[in-house]
Parts: C-alpha cells; sequence; structure tokens
C-alpha cells in the first residue's frame, strides 16, 4: 500500500470555513454559487450559447475589463483591423464564458471526469526532469485555463505548489482554494513572500510560477512583449538558481467548442539562467508569445498587462489613453 503523503505546511494559505461566512452580507455570493453549480453541469453546448450571448451583448456596452483588453489588441496586434480585433474579443469572450460557467465542473465531477477531459501533450518532459532528480518550476502564463494543470498534476499524485493572491471575497476565497487543492498540493500567500515557495521545490514539488502580470516599476525591467515594452518581473532565472530546478514551459487550452482541457508542457530550458538577466527575461517573455499566438483567444487579455510606461518621470497608462479605447467606453 502506498503512503499518503502528507502535504500540509504551516507557511502555507490554509483557509479554513468560518461561520461568519454565513452572514447576510454574503448571501449574495452564495446565491452566485448555488446558481452556479446547475449550471456547470448542464450540457456543454447550453454553456456554449448562453456565454456567446453574453459575450456579444457585453461588447455593446464595454466595460473597464473590456476596454483592457482592447486596447491590449491595440498596442500588441497593431496590424489587425478593427473587424478582425472585434472578433478576436468575442472568441475571447466567449472562452472566458464557457470557462466560467464550466469553472465549478472541477469541484463537482469527478478525477476520472477530469482525466478523460484533460489532453496532455508533453507529460513525458517533466517526468524525465523529476526521474534525473532534477527540481522543477513550471512556467505557467495566464491563461483562462490556468488552475487546470495544476489541479490535473495533482490529481494524477504529482506534488504541486504554488503562489497565489488572497482573494478580496473570503468566501470565494475559500471555496476557489479547496477546488485547488483537493488533489493535494500546497499554495502560498503571495503576500509572504517567496521563500516558503522556494523550500517546497528544493523539497520536490512542482513550482507553479505565474511571472507574466505587470508589477510595477519597482519589482520590474523593461522588456518586450509583443513588440511593445511591459514591465516584466525578472526573477525566473534567479528563482530556477536557487531552487536548483529546471524551468518547463506550460500553457493550458480550454477548447469552448468542446468544453475538454488541453494542457501543452515544452521542454526544459537548457542553459537557463544565463548570466544576462534581461537575455533570461526576454526569453520568458518569447515563450509567451509564441504560446499565446497560437490561440490568442486562451490569454487574459483583461488583465493591464503593459500599464507601466518605461519613461520613470511619466504617469502615463494606455488603459487612461482616449485614443486607445474602444468605441461606446467612457470611464
Amino acid at each position: 500500500m502506498t503512503e499518503k503523503r502528507n502535504d500540509f505546511d504551516e507557511n502555507a494559505y490554509n483557509p479554513a470555513f468560518e461561520w461568519g461566512f454565513l452572514a447576510p452580507k454574503h448571501w449574495g455570493t452564495w446565491l452566485v454559487v448555488f446558481l452556479g453549480l446547475p449550471l456547470a453541469l448542464t450540457p456543454h453546448k447550453v454553456k456554449l450559447k448562453l456565454a456567446t450571448k453574453i459575450a456579444r451583448a457585453l461588447t455593446k456596452r464595454p466595460s473597464r475589463t473590456i476596454n483592457n483588453a482592447w486596447v491590449n489588441f491595440a498596442l500588441c496586434f497593431p496590424d489587425l483591423s478593427k473587424k478582425e480585433r472585434e472578433q478576436l474579443l468575442e472568441k475571447t469572450l466567449v472562452t472566458a464564458g464557457t470557462f466560467l460557467l464550466s469553472f465549478a465542473s472541477l469541484s463537482l465531477r469527478s478525477q476520472k471526469w477530469l482525466v478523460n477531459n484533460t489532453t496532455v501533450n508533453g507529460l513525458e518532459h517533466i517526468q524525465s526532469t523529476l526521474d534525473s532528480g532534477d527540481n522543477a518550476i513550471l512556467l505557467v502564463p495566464h491563461s483562462w485555463g490556468i488552475d487546470i494543470p495544476a489541479v490535473y498534476f495533482a490529481s494524477q499524485g504529482l506534488p504541486v505548489s504554488a503562489m497565489a493572491k488572497r482573494q478580496k471575497n473570503p468566501v470565494m476565497d475559500w471555496l476557489m482554494h479547496r477546488q485547488r487543492v483537493q488533489y493535494g498540493g500546497r499554495v502560498y500567500e503571495r503576500d509572504n513572500g517567496i521563500k516558503p515557495f522556494i523550500k517546497s521545490v528544493r523539497d520536490g514539488y512542482l513550482g507553479y510560477y505565474l511571472p507574466d502580470q505587470d508589477h510595477g516599476r519597482e519589482h520590474s525591467i523593461f522588456v518586450d512583449f509583443f513588440n511593445t515594452p511591459k514591465a516584466t518581473l525578472p526573477g525566473l532565472g534567479k528563482l530556477s538558481k536557487v531552487s536548483r530546478a529546471k524551468i518547463i514551459p506550460v500553457f493550458s487550452i480550454f477548447d469552448a467548442e468542446t468544453g475538454k482541457f488541453v494542457i501543452d508542457i515544452y521542454p526544459p530550458w537548457d542553459d537557463y539562467p544565463s548570466k544576462d538577466e534581461h537575455h533570461d527575461t526576454r526569453r520568458m517573455n518569447a515563450f509567451i508569445e509564441q504560446a499565446v499566438i497560437k490561440t490568442p483567444e486562451q490569454y487574459m487579455w483583461i488583465l493591464k498587462f503593459l500599464n507601466t510606461p518605461k519613461d520613470p518621470d511619466s504617469t502615463y497608462s494606455p488603459y487612461h489613453d482616449p485614443k486607445l479605447w474602444i468605441k461606446g467606453y467612457t470611464r
């Protein structure tokens, strides 16, 4: 009989249910949850049809979130026509909406369902790295299905360690955490520092690292991202070195047409880190570009990836520039 691995770590984020979650101020959240549960179990075609209608309605009266995506398209894909950007926006929103309507399936469905609905390409890259005695950090960009690889790997008995930001809504925070660690693994709160995460990687856990958001000038260097200077976290090389870990790029895809997941795992990087921090950081952005360009609707374009200006004396943000806004958007 195989001994079950104990994933508990007192330094990890381990939120527990609180009776205060049942207070009236949280009833709206519970209503959304209880409405979402049956939706997650409805036939996929129904969810796809509903998500398509919602996406088209959202583009007619664009919110700040929709405008963020539009501005990102303008900066990252300047050669796309207005019609092509509109098509990409709708496809992105349909993908996001269908995934969100299906999100609770990870908790409601069985492990067998997850395996049967997930195609994994390149799992041998992780297995060979672990078999050789090396540690591994997975480089995972912000696609809609970003949680899927971690949950899937944990369901297959692989130890996974991730960092996450605590959600403002404590009920949703608790529910999302339960879903993420339902098959085991650890989650560390980002605000508490990176040392516990590094230790877990050294202990043999697969590090789950999401480095592509804009965290501001103080923590970043400027490296091209789709030909636009982007404030990018430069620490992946250092993290690889101190964790004594190989970097394995991973990209998660949710097929809105079928409702199935695809996990693409790429070979571990050789000659990494180098002695050039800028080169290493650009290599990371180049991978994200290559993965995203194949299926751009998968990326979370609603995030402000390009918010920080390169000029340290500038307060400019492209998301506040009316010249780049989508038609119909007002602040």
